[in-house]
């Protein structure tokens, strides 16, 4: 019986997994374009901090500098940032700035807070023995930094982020549902905003959704109105330098652009519009969407997976969820019960082509059931087996099964 390799458990000593199909289905793997591209050296990564885009090398920055603060992101983002951040920490203590200089500011944005041991996970023992490392709270510690000229958004920002005459800024840059691409400035708006900015920039690009059609949505970057208004944010806030990654689909570096907040982004997202392009298809009976790099927000994966699915023939959605922590907290779009959601919460649907969107963990987790449609469509399996079983049970023949090995983070062009 023939099996797919996929890599699962990002935070968990990542190791892959072979998942059996039937023998008698035809099997493509649908992998982004860069995904055998091999994962950075400490070195290479110290050699990008001293070559940043438009602007001079980190050491020259922190010169003369009071307060430094470091802004990671959080664990529904793979970035490995501990090698990042020690490269940093060189940096800074070349050009004479103290340990006691120096604090860490996780972006939650209105995500839930970090443990101590995610915290390790994230940054290593070192860092969380040297220094101060703290959550984002949304609801207090925040002050004002002005509005938006695109969506008008009041920009209250992290008040201990704000005390801090240098701020550096640490993660990745893979699609985004509706901001085209993360990165660059989100590490800001949402991740150390308000819960009150943080809605104001959600709500108006959901009440303009139909006039954004074509701006809006996963690799759509340019003229995406809600990418303008967080970059707007991170310019208020005085973001100095941000050091994005782009990731193979193993969760390794492959590359790193450092630098001043515009430049540094649009040059990660020049490469970052190929490196995750994904081939396009529609004519597969069973799409497999496996969440790695996003493992606790799996529901992004369904898209891509919905997309490839026969329109005139139809055929079934599997996710692969497996994310020991449970789906994300979210204090904005997450569910709360079984009837009370996040104020900005949009209810999916199951589009009519797909029969069954079944949703596979290993780690049951019935409240995170709420980030799924609420149809008879969605299956929750708990073992690789049944999904197996539901499936041939309706393919005794042959089947075009497409797999995306990191469906939260692929996307193509229409």
């Amino acid at each position: 019986m023939p099996s797919i390799t996929l890599p699962q458990l990002n935070w968990y000593g990542t190791k892959t997994i072979d998942f059996p199909l039937a023998d008698r289905w035809q099997i493509e793997t649908l992998h982004i374009s860069g995904w055998q591209l091999p994962g950075l050296t400490p070195v290479e990564i110290t050699h990008a901090l001293r070559n940043p885009i438009g602007c001079p090398p980190l050491q020259e920055l922190a010169r003369g500098k009071k307060e430094v603060v470091i802004i990671f992101d959080d664990m529904s983002r793979v970035t490995r940032t501990e090698i990042l951040a020690q490269a940093a920490l060189q940096e800074l203590a070349a050009a004479g700035i103290k340990d006691s200089q120096i604090r860490f500011v996780c972006a939650l944005g209105c995500h839930g807070a970090l443990t101590r041991i995610d915290f390790v996970k994230k940054l290593g023992n070192d860092i969380l023995s040297r220094f101060p490392v703290y959550n984002h709270n949304p609801f207090g510690n925040l002050v004002s930094v002005g509005k938006t000229k695109t969506y008008g958004t009041e920009v209250e920002v992290n008040a201990e982020v704000m005390s801090c005459d240098l701020k550096i800024a640490l993660g990745m840059v893979v699609p985004h549902p509706m901001s085209g691409f993360g990165g660059g400035g989100k590490i800001i708006l949402p991740g150390v905003t308000s819960f009150k900015t943080t809605q104001h920039n959600h709500r108006q690009t959901h009440h303009d959704l139909v006039a954004l059609r074509g701006k809006l949505g996963t690799g759509r970057f340019d003229e995406n109105p809600m990418r303008h208004d967080v970059e707007e944010a991170a310019l208020l806030a005085g973001l100095d330098f941000i050091v994005n990654v782009l990731v193979n689909e193993n969760g390794e570096t492959t590359r790193v652009y450092a630098g001043a907040l515009q430049p540094a982004f649009a040059a990660a997202v020049a490469e970052a519009k190929t490196h995750y392009l994904t081939p396009k298809t529609q004519d597969k009976d069973i799409a497999i969407a496996n969440a790695f790099i996003k493992a606790n927000e799996a529901f992004i994966g369904v898209s891509i997976a919905n997309s490839a699915i026969n329109r005139q023939q139809g055929g079934d959605v599997v996710v692969i969820a497996n994310a020991p922590e449970g789906q994300v907290i979210h204090y904005l779009l997450g569910p709360f019960g079984a009837k009370e959601f996040g104020p900005e919460h949009q209810f999916s649907r199951v589009p009519e082509h797909v029969k069954r969107l079944i949703i596979y963990s290993e780690y049951p987790d019935l409240a995170g059931r709420g980030w799924y449609a609420a149809s008879d469509k969605v299956v929750f399996v708990s073992k690789w087996g049944e999904v197996l079983e539901i499936l041939e049970r309706d393919y005794p023949g042959t089947a075009k099964v497409g797999v995306y090995p990191s469906s939260e983070i692929q996307y193509f062009t229409s």
